[in-house]
């Protein structure tokens, strides 16, 4: 491990984790982005796919 990287605990706090397991969970197809910021994770992004066929 890098100097300070057991300095932080984590870019997720459990809260976010829970919203990122709840987005998944809901999410057949498509994609989820997760923007950091400063070593944190300030937005998740969702894109669904809805197949048609």
């Amino acid at each position: 491990m890098a100097d300070g990287e057991n300095s932080r605990e984590t870019a997720l706090s459990e809260e976010d984790l829970w919203k990122l397991r709840e987005i998944l969970g809901s999410l057949k197809f498509g994609s989820i982005t997760l923007v950091v910021q400063d070593g944190r994770v300030v937005q998740i992004e969702k894109n669904e796919k809805i197949r048609l066929v």
